[in-house]
């Protein structure tokens, strides 16, 4: 099961907290608490995530057959993501036997009936009311023996029973359950159980998507999407990696997910570029900030040059001798423009004109330099659209046919040079486009693959309508035409326009207004020149040269608008309107509705009278006379109107359901809310959207004329400004920002033009407009304790290796092993995730250390007279042993090396074999992984025996010697052998902050199996004329072994690594390089280092001098302990006037100067030191437990039985997150998981895993004594053999 996420039940679950919580502290408002009936504090067990005071997470297999360990796995790891803690996992297959014996106690009490009638018949039965002849007890009986070893109960019927055997207090439960709940009420009676309490909530339904598991396994097995983490998907790792962040799925708002001072870079459009070719430039590169607004956030490299490319939408908009300004750069002029044959503009040439800074009346656009030095990023934008192209799939619908195949758009664009520094999750804007998420860095030309990787960016939505981020000059295109801002040329006046060029000078009058009116404010804002008349002024001056096109006029302040064509159209009758509202307050007040539902409707009475509204008046005169004439309206009035009353209504469903009105209002509420939407669609041809534009209506012919009325006007402006509101505080981006509030003052101007008064709030006209006052208040503060909602970053933090380094790996391993393995092996640079899911690149850090066990390890075999070879990798099926066929075939992997031992083996002097490859193997799911497999073939069992236990004591040297890893050598159980060998040797390590156990290496013996089934045959030279069958061994390594190395000696701070595998062994660092130091010293300082450089790689150390100049020593230090270099070498001035240096361990953080050896000795017996802690004896099942509860890997006498093995791991299976720290007496395991204490554990997953045999131990810790039992106590113990909770 992928835990889906119901962003509803979330939000709801997360309202739950202050009640459910002992906490008294008051908490931030994140919505309505309520009360849950019953409940007594520190008493509530739940199994949903508030915090109660006991939370069950509970996986309800009712059918265990068809259910995945990886499913449940992947559920512990999203619940993780959440930071959701439950203290108690179960089974509801852990209940079946009392489940079992319930439903039987049913059909004894006569309260449940067995039928196997035909599923029609019974159909029309119960259609008929016609009672079922399956009714007798004694016949019930017959059939229940028959039929109950094969039956599983239905959810239904488990879930009630479960509830309250587990001592569950509240269940919460989505209304979707609400008609069963009668159902799980009478299964409680009939059984006479304690009965929890069912609280029911609404769930937010996500619209376009689909939430089931089956429908959203099969877009993935189709293809449609990359994976579970697709950023198309409703699961919390696709929101995630979409840009959305925990605690913005908790906050359920934006300003959580996007930072409002993100780095801003630059994009083109590979599609369309134009170069540019400016006259009198010289190519250099300069610092620029990567936020104008934020010098915190870090500075960028741009490059200036003579040659520079800039999108050809931006391109077209341009004209000979007009004034552009390029962004950090500053003003140039347009000297010629060179167009294609198709009409296109091919080329650009323009002249610096950087003395003029007046960038009032200049379009902005982005650009980049073509150079050599600072080759463009090749870069993909994805945008991902909707998955469903239907909103709301009905029950009738089938998914598959509403799919949007092109939900995933990419583009290709030329990027930013300095792009090459993003790492995976790095958050950034790309200037006019929107933000975007890094989802790919960029990865230059590899030396295997010889391609390099584009930077993939996923677009953040922001909830807004857009569709797609865009580029270009978007105000000039609006226009439809451009004039020269230089030319000073007059135009002759046009000819008077026609009448749809009037209506357009009267929107572009009212448009004018606003704008002016923003860049008023802008001004006395004091807003950067750059930044807050980009938008503003430049489209303030394109609509007034398009004003003076449309009407021959030149705008003048405070002239009077332009006549305006008009049409005639029949408005709602303000009468009926006012008489309607009016009766709604009355019967609002008459059945004492909630008050924020009455003061909804009296607003809406005065939005549309003007006037208070009071009890028994008649409605107004205005009104009356309205009524009683022929009105004319604009051809927008009756979109208008109705997109103000469907905002209306929403705000008055919305303020029931928070208020938790009763049910017959909410739904009388929504059903005239579904209403006014559908007369909002049929009058526009469009969906109702929050905050889009009204449609209009096509105008009639030959209309008489009058104005939009009033109160539909008022409504937009109301809406506008809630509009506005809410995206300041969500900490939107400004260009959206700026955008609404244009529109607001454009919609108070025309509000203005019609009533001849300013626009006034109702709480400006009537009250005292404390409680916007109190919301302005409270946004302020909030404000404040937030540092103006952007995390400020250090001086030194800069996008890339920066963020990465400073801090370490960010989780702590000792808190969140999975967490912290999964950022070290990112953040240190070690693997890469690849688009196929369960796929990823091995960097050439981790395939460094790849590289040094395999010429470690290919250097013993060689000795061993082994020879490598390479086969294909395709899997074989095995259909016969010998002359018999098999009932079933067999998958044998690698099998591709067998059918050519047969052809080669012919005589016994064809022996032995010995072959080994290194390859790739591909995996379930179509995951893969590096390894060595070796094969050989002997003519005695007694070669194979030896060489089997020769590769195993080689295994454990690539451990102990090479990575610095103690192993445990020993034989694995007939439960764990490799499945058809004849036996298993194996090396286990121990990963303590795990307290698990992780397999190393195998190496197995095979016996004649497969020799058999293969028919690799010999003729015995013993026995001439007879023939023989080879005796075989395999064994391998793989890639694992990174993994245990990471996970061993890593620590907070990232990896550390043996020097005898590291990718380098010494990193070089020059300190003390300021302002102040002279700049002979300086490259004196250097040169040291230079010098430091090839002294160590002469003696054969791998060696590297980090001398970039754009980061700190502090942040190379973070940086490369993050990476595990060994030897850190820091030289500074002093240092070298006194021929020393400082040498710095990374495993012990000493600074002193040591030999290599001495590093690795270190990590051995630090590793050798935890493993004798962490392994133990035990001869009971309880000794067992309590040590394994303790995080360490236990020897105990063991029969060997297959049986006895199944149930130790059932019995230590953990039925909690966190038993920990105490164990007491018990006769059951029941009494013993009620007993066991609770406590924190090291990693997700780990609670629900039962211990294992990991191997037979060739050294043991205790030997047996005679007569000595299995931990069973039911069979003598054969061995001490090692148990542990393994990986």
């Amino acid at each position: 099961r992928i835990l889906v996420l119901g962003l509803g039940e979330l939000k709801k679950a997360l309202s739950l907290r202050t009640f459910l919580s002992e906490e008294k502290e008051k908490k931030q408002d994140v919505g309505k608490f309520v009360e849950l009936p019953g409940a007594e504090m520190g008493k509530v067990v739940v199994r949903f995530p508030p915090e109660a005071s006991k939370l069950i997470m509970r996986f309800d297999d009712t059918n265990p057959e068809k259910e995945k360990e990886d499913f449940e796995k992947v559920i512990l790891e999203d619940v993780s993501m959440l930071q959701i803690h439950p203290d108690q996992f179960t089974y509801t297959s852990d209940h079946f036997p009392t489940i079992l014996q319930m439903g039987e106690q049913l059909l004894t009490e006569g309260k449940a009936y067995i039928d196997n009638t035909p599923p029609d018949q019974m159909k029309q039965e119960r259609e008929q009311r016609t009672e079922s002849t399956c009714r007798t007890v004694e016949q019930n009986m017959k059939m229940w023996d028959e039929m109950k070893a094969g039956v599983y109960p239905t959810y239904d019927f488990a879930c009630p029973i479960v509830d309250s055997l587990e001592g569950v207090t509240h269940a919460l439960r989505t209304t979707e359950y609400h008609d069963r709940d009668e159902q799980f009420y009478w299964v409680i009676d009939a059984l006479r159980l304690r009965k929890p309490y069912i609280w029911e909530y609404a769930r937010l339904n996500l619209n376009n998507t689909v939430l089931s598991k089956r429908k959203l396994t099969w877009f993935v097995e189709q293809g449609y999407v990359d994976g579970w983490d697709d950023p198309r998907f409703p699961t919390v790792r696709g929101v995630l990696r979409r840009g959305m962040t925990v605690e913005g799925l908790k906050q359920f708002i934006a300003a959580q997910v996007i930072d409002p001072v993100a780095p801003r870079y630059t994009a083109l459009s590979k599609s369309y570029v134009v170069p540019v070719s400016v006259s009198d430039v010289v190519e250099e590169m300069k610092k620029a900030a990567k936020h104008p607004k934020n010098t915190e956030v870090g500075m960028k490299d741009v490059w200036y040059g003579p040659k520079v490319l800039v999108d050809g939408a931006d391109a077209e908009t341009f004209s000979v001798g007009e004034v552009v300004t390029f962004i950090n750069w500053g003003n140039l002029i347009i000297t010629k423009i060179n167009k294609a044959a198709n009409g296109k503009v091919s080329s650009l040439e323009a002249r610096l004109n950087l003395e003029n800074t007046d960038f009032k009346k200049t379009t902005k656009i982005t650009w980049l330099t073509d150079s050599q030095h600072a080759p463009l990023l090749p870069t993909v934008c994805i945008n991902y659209q909707h998955l469903i192209s239907k909103p709301v799939l009905g029950k009738e619908d089938n998914f598959k046919d509403f799919i949007n195949k092109e939900s995933k758009l990419e583009e290709n664009m030329l990027g930013d040079p300095c792009l090459k520094d993003l790492k995976k999750g790095d958050i950034i804007q790309l200037q006019r486009r929107g933000f975007y998420i890094c989802d790919q860095p960029y990865e230059p030309i590899s030396p295997n693959s010889c391609k390099e990787s584009p930077c993939v960016l996923l677009y953040i939505p922001d909830g807004h309508t857009k569709e797609m981020p865009t580029s270009g000059s978007k105000n000039k295109g609006q226009t439809s035409s451009s004039t020269s801002a230089s030319t000073g040329k007059t135009k002759a006046a046009p000819t008077p326009a026609p009448a749809p060029a009037l209506a357009r000078a009267g929107d572009l009058f009212s448009s004018i207004v606003a704008q002016a009116e923003a860049v008023r404010q802008l001004k006395s804002a004091m807003a950067p020149k750059d930044e807050g008349f980009c938008g503003d002024s430049c489209q303030a001056v394109a609509c007034f040269e398009d004003f003076k096109q449309q009407t021959g006029l030149d705008y003048k302040p405070g002239m009077n608008p332009p006549a305006l064509p008009t049409a005639t159209t029949t408005p709602p009758c303000p009468f009926t309107c006012v008489a309607e509202q009016g009766e709604l307050v009355r019967n609002l007040k008459l059945e004492k509705a909630p008050k924020v539902q009455i003061n909804a409707a009296v607003k809406q009475f005065k939005q549309i009278t003007g006037q208070e509204y009071k009890p028994g008046m008649t409605p107004p005169s205005n009104a009356l006379a309205a009524s009683s004439k022929t009105t004319t309206t604009s051809p927008s009035s009756a979109p208008a109107t109705l997109y103000g009353q469907v905002s209306q209504q929403g705000e008055v469903g919305r303020n029931l359901k928070s208020e938790k009105a009763p049910k017959d209002q909410e739904d009388a509420a929504v059903k005239q809310l579904l209403a006014l939407k559908a007369e909002f669609k049929k009058a526009t041809g469009q969906d109702y959207k929050p905050g889009m534009t009204p449609a209009s209506q096509a105008p009639a012919s030959q209309a008489p004329v009058l104005t939009t009325e009033a109160a539909s006007l008022y409504l937009q402006v109301a809406h506008r400004g809630e509009t506005v509101r809410k995206l300041k505080s969500e900490k939107a981006p400004k260009d959206q920002v700026d955008e609404a509030v244009r529109m607001l003052l454009a919609l108070k101007n025309q509000y203005k033009t019609l009533t001849g008064e300013d626009y006034k709030p109702v709480a400006a006209a009537g009250t005292s407009g404390g409680e916007d006052k109190n919301r302005k208040d409270k946004e302020n503060k909030s404000e404040k304790q937030s540092g103006g909602g952007g995390t400020k970053k250090g001086k030194g933090d800069k996008s890339g290796p920066g963020k990465e380094a400073s801090g370490g790996a960010g989780a702590k391993k000792e808190e969140n092993l999975a967490d912290w393995y999964s950022q070290v092996i990112t953040k240190a640079e070690m693997i890469e995730y690849y688009d196929v899911s369960g796929c990823y690149v091995l960097r050439p850090w981790s395939y460094a250390i790849w590289e040094s066990i395999k010429e470690f390890f290919d250097r013993g075999i060689k000795k061993m007279g082994v020879e490598n070879c390479y086969f294909p990798m395709f899997v074989a099926w095995v259909t016969r042993s010998g002359k018999t066929e098999l009932a079933e075939p067999i998958a044998v992997r690698p099998t591709t090396m067998y059918p050519a031992y047969a052809k080669w083996v012919q005589s016994h002097r064809d022996l032995p074999i010995k072959l080994n490859q290194w390859c790739n193997v591909p995996f379930l799911r179509t995951r893969e992984f590096l390894w060595q497999e070796g094969h050989t073939a002997f003519a005695t069992k007694e070669e194979a025996a030896t060489e089997v236990l020769e590769i195993l004591e080689l295994y454990a040297r690539v451990y102990e010697e090479l990575l610095a890893i103690p192993v445990v050598r020993g034989r694995k159980t007939e439960k764990e052998k490799f499945a058809g060998g004849d036996y298993t040797t194996t090396v286990e390590a121990f990963i303590s902050a795990s307290g698990r156990a992780i397999q190393g290496a195998t190496s197995h013996h095979l016996g004649q199996n497969f020799s058999k089934m293969f028919e690799i045959i010999f003729e015995d030279p013993k026995k001439p004329g007879e023939k023989q069958f080879a005796f075989q061994n395999s064994w391998g390594i793989t890639t694992r072994t990174i993994g245990v190395l990471t996970m061993v000696h890593g620590d907070n701070m990232g990896l550390v690594l043996p020097p005898r595998v590291a990718c380098l062994q010494v990193i070089i660092i020059p300190c003390g390089i300021t302002a102040s130091l002279a700049e002979a010293d300086k490259d004196l300082l250097l040169a040291k280092c230079s010098q430091y450089n090839s002294r160590l790689q002469k003696a054969d150390i791998r060696v590297k001098a980090d001398t970039r100049d754009n980061y700190s020593p502090g942040w190379k230090f973070n940086h490369w302990e993050l990476k595990g270099v060994p030897i850190r070498l820091e030289v500074g001035p002093k240092d070298m006037k006194q021929n020393q240096c400082v040498v710095v361990r990374r495993d012990t953080g000493e600074k002193l100067t040591v030999p290599e050896a001495d590093v690795e000795k270190t990590l051995a017996n630090m590793a050798s030191d935890d493993l004798k802690k962490h392994m133990v004896t035990a001869d009971t099942m309880e000794q067992l437990q309590k040590e394994l509860e303790q995080g360490r890997i236990v020897q105990i006498p063991f029969c060997g039985a297959i049986k006895c093995e199944d149930w130790i791991k059932k019995t230590t299976t953990k039925a909690s997150d966190d038993l920990k720290k105490h164990m007491v007496t018990a006769d059951t395991m029941e009494q013993l998981q009620k007993e066991l204490e609770q406590g924190r554990d090291l990693e997700v997953g780990a609670p629900s895993m039962g211990a294992k045999s990991l191997c037979i131990p060739f050294s043991p810790l205790k030997m047996l004594q005679p007569g000595q039992m299995c931990v069973c106590n039911k069979e003598p113990a054969q061995h001490y053999t090692l148990f542990g909770r393994s990986y």
